[in-house]
């Protein structure tokens, strides 16, 4: 039976265009969804952490922007580690539990802009720091395919709620695959721009540069839309470009999906020296498929192996605890604070500023030598995730370092593209005998977001996806 989360995010907005459908309907369907498969309960899929079930009905009641505004009465949800006036956010942490901000994020306010209206707070992991989303202040967030799995993270609600079809799309921020781990894991389209495209989040603000706003949705088109939304929020001299650009919207590339390029095809990262990493036959299956379609799409196609570099793995680890120390906890706080964060914390603060710089150098360095062996490619094809979607659980909860292990193992693809600023999308192309969904990555050239959005597309529409629906959540 058609329901209105059947629809994409582009016809949901044409809908609302032609008067087909009111905001006040839209916000209500989904509301309705969400209170039946989660509302926040133990039983529920994990998607949120709070539901602002009277604040969405209101300003769909009352939205007083240009109907032609690029999200116009759209329903999303700010993920938990974004502040929105007023609403509670703890970033997934008991230390912050029950804290209400003063201000919104600027992400926040380009989206209100944009005429999106926001229904809550989807689950996050203690200060986004996990890959995964499973928290001491809120159920797990659950893979909707199979919900003995997890979700990823840490973007893993509103992964969870766009896969469920509680949402449209939802915005995630992505430090080290946060948005691209769980809509890999969950089926869906997941892009990390461009280190300083977005406006609200450049990435300049975040140890190392790693931490940018992304975008996860159940199509490429809806993606990109979602994220063109996104590069309204201001006019900023360091982004990469202004927001009102001569060479039109990022949607156009999605839609159109044109051109043929030069590709790489990479089964090495930069962990492998220091990780056992492996290569699940589920993941190296989806990276046949996407090969194969390439091919006789008429894209070039070579394979190529990272230069080996023991650099990477330690630096990164001191840029991500460096990142970890300025988060808000006393001396008194630490008990409240999850084993993996207290190790990171600890971590960070005993550092001294010299160990730093030399991290961020050599991470520097590392960067420069991946643009320079990516240099002939137009994008680089890699798995998405080296695993199958993790059981609920299946991270060490007291043994930090043996955590941060797993999470490497799970996701050694993603972490490179942060440190070098790279644009990245991951998206399904493949289903596993359980019938659980398998992506891959495809790795840009810096401000070259279009590329990946076209190839995207093109991949798309040999393997679609977003008719596909699970379990009791069609």
């Amino acid at each position: 039976m058609f329901e209105l989360h059947h629809l994409s995010a582009q016809e949901q907005w044409e809908w609302l265009q032609r008067g087909e459908v009111t905001p006040r309907q839209l916000v209500d369907h989904y509301l309705a969804r969400i209170e039946h498969f989660d509302g926040g309960r133990e039983d529920g899929i994990g998607a949120f952490v709070t539901v602002t079930a009277d604040a969405a009905r209101e300003r769909a009641d009352s939205l007083d922007l240009p109907r032609t505004a690029a999200l116009w009465g759209l329903p999303f949800a700010d993920k938990d580690l974004i502040d929105r006036a007023g609403v509670p956010t703890g970033h997934g942490s008991r230390l912050l539990h029950g804290r209400v901000p003063t201000e919104s994020h600027p992400l926040v306010t380009a989206l209100d802009a944009a005429g999106a209206i926001s229904l809550g707070k989807t689950n996050a992991p203690e200060f986004g720091m996990p890959s995964y989303t499973e928290s001491l202040v809120a159920p797990p967030a659950r893979n909707p395919w199979n919900l003995s799995l997890g979700a990823g993270g840490s973007s893993g609600g509103a992964a969870v709620a766009v896969a469920a079809g509680l949402l449209p799309f939802a915005p995630g921020s992505d430090g080290g695959g946060s948005i691209r781990i769980p809509a890999a894991a969950c089926g869906l389209v997941g892009i990390k721009p461009s280190r300083g495209l977005v406006p609200s989040g450049s990435g300049l603000q975040s140890v190392g540069g790693l931490v940018v706003p992304g975008a996860i949705a159940r199509s490429v088109a809806d993606a990109a839309m979602l994220l063109d939304a996104m590069l309204e929020g201001g006019d900023y001299e360091f982004t990469v470009r202004a927001p009102h650009r001569d060479d039109g919207p990022l949607l156009s590339s999605a839609v159109r999906g044109e051109g043929r390029f030069q590709l790489g095809v990479m089964t090495t990262s930069p962990w492998d020296g220091d990780h056992d990493i492996r290569i699940s036959p589920e993941a190296t299956d989806a990276l046949d498929v996407a090969v194969r379609e390439f091919v006789a799409m008429g894209h070039g196609m070579e394979h190529l192996a990272l230069t080996p570099d023991p650099t990477y793995a330690p630096n990164f680890l001191v840029v991500w605890q460096a990142g970890a120390s300025m988060l808000p906890v006393g001396d008194d706080g630490f008990d409240l604070l999850e084993p993996l964060t207290r190790w990171l914390v600890h971590g960070g603060r005993a550092l001294s500023a010299r160990a730093l710089a030399e991290a961020q150098l050599a991470l520097v360095e590392y960067e420069r030598s991946v643009i320079r062996q990516f240099a002939s490619f137009d994008a680089v094809l890699t798995p998405a995730l080296a695993m199958t979607p993790r059981p609920i659980g299946w991270y060490d909860p007291v043994d930090a370092e043996r955590n941060f292990a797993q999470q490497v193992q799970y996701t050694p693809f993603t972490s490179f593209a942060n440190v070098t600023g790279l644009p990245a999308i991951t998206l399904p192309v493949h289903e596993t005998s359980e019938g659980l969904p398998m992506g891959v990555q495809l790795v840009g050239r810096h401000g070259a977001d279009e590329t990946l959005l076209s190839l995207a597309a093109q991949l798309e529409a040999e393997h679609p996806w977003t008719d596909r629906h699970p379990g009791e959540a069609a």
